[in-house]
């Protein structure tokens, strides 16, 4: 009867054993995953192994994989008019940046999208449907090249190589920082588009790249334009009363064209005038190609292209 009864409860301890917490799946679960990164748009991706095939929805992607040993698995980029690696220029387009085509992305049959931040998320579910890992990241400010940077370089195994890169990138922009005069000059940056100016707050790359060099942006603390946290209303009134030293310029037109017609505008106008930075011609224009969308690893080119306008005689060195 005792052997019985001892069986009975052996039976019964191992069929709560069945019933109670199993342990996780190992197949492509975190604990035996190639990598386990979390994305900014604050998601967990797991990577059961390295992509063989991937899908960029931004340009400014390509860059960085190239420098991490990923140039041979991206099998498709949008279209863009900032400068393309070459390697990138004949793999196949999967449309503009603002309208990726997601039939043409799944089309590439990529086993990973990398996927702009503030563009392109609404593809995130239509992707993952279909068994496709997506992750978000966002390249506009620095701190964001480098946390990318990182991203990438575990993505395709390459950490050295991105260590090595954000680095070589801290190294130049100090190097920049420790030309100039250390002193804090008030600054403020003009967007000017055919729909009129606006004001650059730092959260955008001429305002970060300011902030870095350690001069002060006059319009901080300014409420943001509602679609825009990086951008507020243009005010001549708020220009003169802020009366900065500097003013740096942003455009999406023909650089000649908008500061033909700003420079005309500024000469002509009493108010202008009154600016410190307009009076003393201490207003410069800067190019698109590092400044209306993200450098990217060029960062230390803007860097130094934004202090090269103040100081051009500590570079002509």
């Amino acid at each position: 009867m005792k052997k019985i009864l001892f069986l009975l409860m052996a039976a019964l301890v191992m069929l709560a054993a069945g019933c109670g917490p199993q342990p996780a799946a190992t197949d492509g679960s975190s604990a035996k995953a190639y990598a386990v990164i979390t994305d900014d748009l604050g998601r967990e991706v797991v990577l059961p192994q390295k992509p063989k095939r991937i899908v960029v929805t931004s340009a400014s992607f390509l860059e960085p994989l190239e420098s991490v040993d990923g140039a041979a698995l991206v099998v498709g980029r949008p279209d863009s008019k900032t400068k393309m690696p070459d390697y990138a220029k004949e793999l196949t387009s999967v449309g503009k940046v603002y309208q990726i085509d997601a039939e043409k992305v799944l089309a590439c049959e990529p086993d990973l999208v990398i996927v702009n931040k503030g563009m392109n998320e609404k593809l995130v579910d239509a992707l993952e449907s279909n068994g496709i890992r997506t992750l978000v990241l966002d390249m506009k400010s620095y701190e964001d090249v480098k946390r990318e940077v990182g991203i990438l370089a575990q993505v395709t195994g390459a950490k050295d190589k991105g260590d090595k890169l954000i680095a070589d990138m801290d190294a130049k922009i100090q190097s920049v920082k420790d030309k100039i005069p250390q002193d804090k000059r008030r600054v403020s940056v003009i967007h000017s588009t055919s729909q009129g100016l606006t004001v650059q707050l730092e959260g955008s790359i001429a305002g970060s790249v300011a902030k870095m060099l350690g001069w002060e942006n006059v319009a901080s603390g300014t409420a943001p334009l509602e679609k825009n946290p990086d951008a507020a209303p243009y005010s001549l009134e708020n220009l003169v009363a802020q009366n900065p030293e500097l003013i740096f310029v942003t455009s999406m037109g023909k650089l000649d064209a908008i500061k033909s017609e700003m420079d005309a505008t500024m000469k002509g106008s009493p108010a202008w005038q009154s600016v410190a930075a307009v009076r003393e011609g201490r207003v410069y224009y800067l190019p698109q190609d590092l400044f209306l969308l993200s450098p990217g690893i060029h960062y230390p080119e803007a860097v130094e292209a934004m202090a090269r306008c103040v100081y051009p005689e500590v570079f002509a060195k």
